[in-house]
């Protein structure tokens, strides 16, 4: 359980003690898969289940009336599914495995069940929903002010951190199953956009993305060339010991 992806994510925040992280494994105990391309999750759904994804990568989205999708974000190992539907009750947005995945189903009862017992894991999760919250603000920042590949640049390395938390990546680089499209329709780009600035990055020796690999090739270079700043993922170690 030590070494499970959400437990060294709400690790970062609060130190588990054996009888959290036993009260989080109870949290595994209904496991499901879903095959890519099936929604597990529809907009304006009503559900008293959320989902914490075990292995695999999803995304959520919003489709408008013109049918034009804004991915929201990518959701990887250790991060939750459906949250925020389960506490406003309806679900604002769609999620669908991008690959296929396995998830462990967490019934509302059994969450507000483990938070009573454990205050503490209830901070730890408040955290990362806060953390997903900075990440939006980001988001929106990429979309509104950083050219299109400081946007590109930015999000391989957030993309980088993340996965680096849970151990799925490090300053080389990191196994990525998104395709260009689905960059695209995160980024505000075209797909041939995203083609052009990827390219564009490799040419400047910063970064290069090829056959679900991505390797940073001067990962200081493209800090600098991104403006990034991972103080707002908060990896800065436990603030409840």
């Amino acid at each position: 359980m030590k070494n499970t992806p959400l437990v060294r994510k709400l690790g970062t925040f609060v130190a588990l003690s054996d009888v959290e992280l036993s009260v989080i494994e109870t949290l595994h105990k209904r496991r499901r898969t879903f095959v890519a391309g099936r929604d597990l999750v529809h907009q304006g759904q009503s559900d008293q289940a959320a989902y914490i994804l075990a292995s695999g990568w999803a995304c959520s989205y919003k489709i408008l009336p013109d049918g034009e999708r804004q991915i929201i974000d990518f959701q990887i190992p250790g991060d939750f599914l459906g949250l925020r539907s389960v506490l406003l009750h309806m679900s604002d947005h769609s999620i669908e495995p991008i690959t296929d995945i396995e998830v462990s189903e967490v019934m509302v009862g059994d969450l507000l069940d483990a938070f009573g017992k454990t205050p503490r894991l209830a901070m730890a999760v408040l955290w990362a929903a806060s953390r997903d919250e900075a990440m939006v603000v980001e988001h929106l920042v990429d979309i509104g002010r950083r050219t299109a590949i400081e946007r590109m640049a930015h999000f391989l390395l957030e993309l980088g951190s993340r996965l680096a938390l849970v151990g799925m990546g490090n300053k080389s680089g990191y196994q990525c199953p998104l395709t260009q499209y689905l960059m695209a329709d995160a980024l505000g780009l075209s797909a041939v956009h995203v083609n052009r600035v990827l390219r564009q990055l490799r040419e400047e020796g910063m970064v290069s993305f090829r056959d679900g690999l991505v390797v940073f090739e001067n990962y200081n270079k493209l800090v600098d060339f991104a403006g990034f700043d991972e103080a707002y993922l908060d990896h800065g170690g436990p603030l409840l010991a």
